[in-house]
């Protein structure tokens, strides 16, 4: 872990038997649990400043929750909570070694699934600094294999920073995508990943998302997609102020791309053609004012596709 970044205590033995126990409950972790392949069978939660450092190597064990994982109730959430007039962040969260059956959910601003303050952050000018103060930044995912059954395995949502997501594999299903890069989230570290899942869009989305490298990465894309540059202009009303430039998409490695549009990386993907677009009307900037992608600065370089 960088050595600026918060290190949290390590978990009690209490604490190891409490995040090993099945429950229908969510795990508040606030600690560093070493688990040597010990399942974790309840949802994981990483919340707030006090969970800063806080994660798990789980020695290649899985973490699979109850029931169907989903937006509101992920298999693992690492989120942001309001703290009276600011927000509340953890800082330097992993996870290392883990098999993750369902999904991972980065959320700051609109955790849990209401949107009130990301709609209303999203109509002033600094909205964009004010989203990425809010969420969790410096997220450590290395190593770990996403196994996906319907929902996106990892979204990384509206102003999350410096997400790293290293050595992993991306297996399994997704009704959408494998990645899902929000709206101002930004420096994200993709690399040395291996995607190979059922994705009924693209692998990567990048969605308004900026300064990214997705680098050595290997996809076999069955026909799909693979990194998608856009902004999804007015989609629930948010202004998307930033757009998806100066990411750097090279050496990666596409097999199974299609043969008449293989589409491997899409710089401008959307260019404003969804019905929603016009919902965030009336505000002098961002998506607001010019539903377009513009996409700039991007480097595609030395990536391969196999036939």
């Amino acid at each position: 872990m960088d050595a600026a970044l918060p290190a949290a205590r390590p978990c009690t033995a209490a604490e190891v038997r409490a995040l090993t126990t099945p429950s229908e409950q969510p795990f508040r972790l606030l600690c560093r649990a070493t688990l040597d392949g010990q399942p974790v069978r309840r949802r994981v939660l990483i919340e707030g400043t006090e969970a800063s450092g806080a994660g798990l190597d789980c020695g290649g064990g899985h973490i699979q929750a109850p029931g169907e994982p989903g937006t509101r109730a992920p298999t693992v959430a690492i989120w942001s909570r309001r703290d009276g007039a600011g927000w509340s962040r953890p800082v330097g969260a992993f996870l290392v070694d883990c098999v993750v059956v369902g999904n991972v959910r980065l959320w700051g601003m609109g955790a849990g699934g209401s949107m009130r303050d990301l709609l209303a952050s999203s109509r002033t000018p600094g909205h964009t600094v004010a989203v990425q103060s809010a969420a969790p930044l410096a997220t450590r995912l290395e190593r770990v294999r996403f196994e996906g059954v319907g929902t996106i395995p990892l979204y990384v949502g509206p102003g999350v920073t410096r997400t790293v997501v290293a050595r992993s594999t991306f297996a399994g299903r997704s009704t959408s995508t494998a990645i899902y890069l929000d709206a101002e989230s930004a420096g994200a570290e993709i690399r040395d990943n291996v995607f190979d899942i059922r994705t009924g869009r693209e692998q990567i989305a990048v969605d308004g998302s900026a300064a990214n490298r997705i680098v050595g990465n290997r996809f076999a894309l069955g026909g799909r997609g693979g990194v998608f540059l856009y902004r999804n202009c007015g989609e629930d009303g948010v202004i998307r102020h930033q757009t998806p430039s100066y990411n750097r998409i090279t050496d990666n490695v596409f097999s199974g791309a299609a043969w008449l549009r293989p589409r491997t990386v899409v710089v401008g993907a959307r260019q404003g053609r969804r019905s929603y677009c016009g919902d965030d009307a009336g505000w002098p900037f961002g998506s607001s004012v010019d539903d377009g992608d513009r996409a700039t600065g991007n480097l595609v370089a030395r990536n391969r596709t196999l036939r």
